[in-house]
């Protein structure tokens, strides 16, 4: 085996330029495989965190209609307990409500939020754009469109009126953007209290709101809390209410795969051809080492070392250039605003398989070569020499 491998460079250092274009050739296609797999990667993740990122990933609310959540901070504390998955959870209590502005009236959905729990998953206090949120109770918050809308400003006092006719005196500390035109224009955010003592809810909520760490394990994570809470509750996912999204993310994804996969078996062909090329041209050192008395073996050997070095050499290269290529897109496809059209995401599990399917690809593609040298006759090389 040494030998063969001393051989295999030997072969290797004396075609400079053919094993020049072999390791390019590889490189180019793991570059292709990376560039391709990074894009679409991050393409995914971009959407997955500009759809659902700052939003709910799974929600729990009563089974029955018009029916409240009693005991809500037991019944986080039994969904969380030995589920380090949840990276958040809090409680909503919401309702409709017209705002009284002058004249005007504007139909809002007022969401109860303990601010401290929902931030982790809305990110709220970062995109107060005007003013503080609110801390006390019979403060609030609306969003940048109403508040454009309406004229309402940071220190105006709303009359705002429950579905249950209870009207309260409410004022604005703050004015949030949450990057969605119809949240801006539709949430009034309060505090819990003040929200359940709107509607009437005394302490119940009606809804209850977790972030988890993997957003596409959330369908199978909201399966165990389903069995966990019983039948009294119903558990809705991100997966289920997004189907559109996730059929587009699938398409994606396959057609990354299949791209792969072509690019693969292209360069797969040429090794194989040009390595086949390399049998004929070398079967007179060949035919000498066989009359010397090397074992068919030991020259197949030659061919498939020849094959993983090459599959090694290019795999580092196409690693370097591939990175490259997703840096650069990173750095100078930008939008509008400055930020990247497709974030940078590196996966280095993804990088190395990668790699690792360019080496396994090439050494298999030295199989064909390293068979037909191990079939050669010596004395028929030599005598056709």
């Amino acid at each position: 085996m040494k030998l063969s491998f001393k051989i295999a460079l030997r072969f290797l250092k004396s075609s400079k330029g053919q094993t020049l274009l072999i390791a390019l050739g590889i490189a180019i296609g793991v570059s292709v495989q990376i560039f391709i797999g990074t894009l679409i990667q991050g393409l995914q993740k971009s959407l997955v965190d500009r759809t659902i990122g700052n939003q709910p990933q799974i929600t729990l609310a009563a089974a029955e209609k018009d029916t409240r959540i009693e005991k809500s901070d037991e019944l986080m504390a039994s969904i969380t307990k030995d589920r380090p998955e949840i990276t958040a959870i809090a409680a909503a209590a919401d309702g409709p409500a017209l705002i009284h502005e002058g004249e005007d009236t504007y139909s809002v959905l007022v969401r109860g939020l303990d601010l401290a729990s929902s931030d982790k998953i809305y990110g709220i206090l970062d995109k107060i754009v005007e003013g503080s949120a609110p801390t006390a109770d019979n403060e609030v918050l609306i969003g940048k469109d109403l508040s454009v809308e309406s004229g309402i400003s940071v220190g105006d006092e709303l009359e705002v009126q429950a579905n249950v006719m209870e009207t309260k005196t409410l004022t604005v500390t703050g004015i949030f953007d949450l990057g969605v035109a119809s949240i801006n224009k539709s949430w009034a955010i309060t505090t819990l209290p003040t929200a359940q003592g709107l509607f009437d809810y005394g302490d119940q909520v009606t809804g209850i709101e977790l972030q988890v760490k993997d957003v596409f394990a959330a369908d199978t994570l909201a399966s165990t809390i389903q069995q966990t809470v019983g039948t009294e509750f119903t558990v809705d996912n991100w997966k289920d209410q997004n189907a559109q999204l996730l059929s587009g993310l699938s398409g994606q994804s396959v057609s990354s795969i299949m791209i792969q996969v072509f690019v693969m078996i292209s360069v797969l062909l040429g090794i194989a051809s040009i390595l086949a090329i390399t049998v004929v041209q070398k079967s007179k050192q060949i035919g000498i080492l066989k009359a010397m008395g090397i074992r068919d073996k030991t020259s197949s050997l030659i061919f498939l070392f020849e094959g993983l070095l090459l599959g090694i050499v290019g795999a580092v290269l196409g690693i370097l250039l591939g990175l490259g290529l997703a840096w650069s897109f990173a750095t100078f496809a930008l939008n509008p605003d400055g930020t990247p059209v497709v974030p940078l995401y590196l996966d280095r599990n993804f990088i190395l398989l990668s790699a690792g399917v360019a080496v396994v690809a090439a050494t298999i593609a030295a199989l064909i070569p390293a068979r037909n040298s191990s079939r050669l006759n010596p004395i028929e090389v030599i005598r056709n020499a």
